[in-house]
């Protein structure tokens, strides 16, 4: 039993170091390389697999909501304190895709199906020498078909079959066309791929009523797509907060990924992230403030009078315990 303990432990172990690598480059050479992070607006793949029957106005919802929350990436991405800089790029989507996407390939990679996305070497070179920067982040949304399996809401009945997904991918590119970091990615690591909408959904409600075998799969609408991009996700009291469910959980996936070694200082890392600095300042101004707020001195003060009469009321209270017995009553209101 011991020795099976023991085994298992090595296992996460190993598992957990092999999980360290997120960058098709080690990491040390990612932080001295990539300081100043530009981010291209996120991009819609309109000729990929979204098969919706209303894709002409899906296209534009997706567009839109897309532009609202992109600066929630930005915030996380520097909240990272990897980078000098992070930087959202003002650029008309569409015409910046279609300039810069050389190819895209369907890709099964640890049975989680995605799409990987091939750029421009001259044309990605030439945007990042434009906006002075060491490498840009591009974010693709874009439609797949797979087999997946979907339960009903109490979780009784289920139908596996081919559903259509909006999915997210990212990239970020040196300015040698070199992918120094992708999502998903791979490396030495299980990864969940969550998408970013389901597009349809079995009616279980409809085959129930029906009394029929058979489920349909129908679209979600437009609104309904919209409601779930923009629920708000809930925080550990089950309060909402501002952040939306599946951006936020989506993008923190991403800066988790990118998030290198926060413990060990590499090169670097102390000059990214900015703020080491301020912490050891401040501890320095905390010991020089409490001079201009003469507390310590009152405080012996107040322990000497009281430590004084402590005598006196110890020898009182034997005089109120005799009439404690007759004042003590059931305790009938604690059980109500």
């Amino acid at each position: 039993m011991k020795r099976l303990v023991v085994g298992l432990f090595f296992v996460a172990g190993t598992m957990l170091g092999c999980a360290q690598n997120y960058f098709n480059i080690p990491s040390e050479n990612f932080a001295a390389k990539v300081k100043v992070l530009g981010v291209a607006p996120i991009f819609v793949d309109v000729d990929s697999d979204i098969i919706h029957p209303q894709k002409e106005l899906l296209i534009p919802l997706i567009s839109d909501l897309n532009r609202k929350y992109e600066p929630l990436l930005i915030r996380k991405l520097q909240g990272t304190g990897n980078f000098y800089a992070v930087t959202l790029l003002a650029d008309e989507p569409k015409q910046l895709f279609s300039s810069l996407m050389a190819r895209h390939e369907k890709r099964n990679d640890a049975s989680i199906q995605y799409n990987k996305y091939f750029w421009k070497n001259d044309e990605i070179a030439a945007y990042i020498n434009k906006n002075r920067l060491d490498a840009v982040m591009v974010i693709v949304v874009s439609g797949l078909t797979q087999t997946s399996k979907i339960f009903s809401s109490n979780l009784l009945t289920s139908l596996e079959t081919n559903f259509n997904f909006l999915t997210m991918t990212a990239q970020i590119i040196g300015p040698d066309g070199t992918i120094l970091w992708e999502y998903p990615n791979f490396r030495g690591r299980l990864l969940t791929y969550y998408p970013l909408a389901n597009l349809q959904y079995p009616d279980f409600s409809e085959s129930e009523a029906n009394l029929s075998r058979k489920t349909e799969v129908r679209f979600k609408s437009l609104d309904g797509l919209r409601r779930t991009l923009e629920q708000k996700k809930n925080d550990w009291l089950f309060r909402e907060t501002p952040e939306p469910e599946v951006y936020g959980r989506l993008f923190d996936e991403m800066t988790s990924l990118i998030n290198h070694d926060g413990d060990k200082p590499v090169k670097g890392a102390a000059a990214v992230e900015g703020r080491p600095a301020s912490p050891a300042v401040e501890p320095q101004r905390a010991v020089e403030s409490p001079q201009t707020v003469v507390t310590p001195a009152p405080v012996p003060a107040v322990k000497v009078p009281i430590q004084e009469p402590s005598p006196k009321i110890t020898t009182e209270t034997p005089n109120i315990l005799p009439t404690a017995p007759n004042e003590i009553v059931p305790a009938t209101k604690s059980t109500l």
